[in-house]
């Protein structure tokens, strides 16, 4: 697994709906639903979707964390995308980026009393 990053990461799935912010062709306008979180940490996340988004895509997320009951917008860029099921399934790694500062600091304060109590 790539140990390069800037935060620690929990696997944790959560519902998320996508808005294309970039003027990428052949990418939906509308809100893109039905993709999941797979791990998310206060920097960024893995999403799987199945809409293929291209490398540095501008994209806008809307989710509510289960565990915190908080509603988390995020502005992120796509750092790299896998294929999983051919037009059907993929996965992306996204960089959060220019975020409000209440709803980051609550997701990483959760991350940290999450990891702290799955180690126990």
């Amino acid at each position: 697994m790539d140990e390069r990053r800037r935060a620690p990461r929990i696997n944790e799935e959560n519902e998320v709906i996508i808005t294309v912010v970039s003027a990428e062709k052949n990418l939906p306008k509308e809100k893109i639903i039905k993709n999941q979180t797979r791990d998310i940490s206060m920097t960024g996340a893995r999403l799987q979707t199945q809409i293929l988004l291209p490398v540095d895509t501008l994209l806008e997320l809307d989710f509510r964390s289960k565990s915190i009951h908080q509603q988390i917008n995020a502005l992120g860029k796509v750092k790299w995308v896998r294929v999983i099921i051919e037009d059907e399934s993929y996965e992306a790694g996204v960089e959060f980026f220019s975020n409000p500062s209440d709803a980051i600091r609550k997701l990483g304060e959760y991350i940290s009393w999450k990891r702290k109590n799955d180690t126990t």
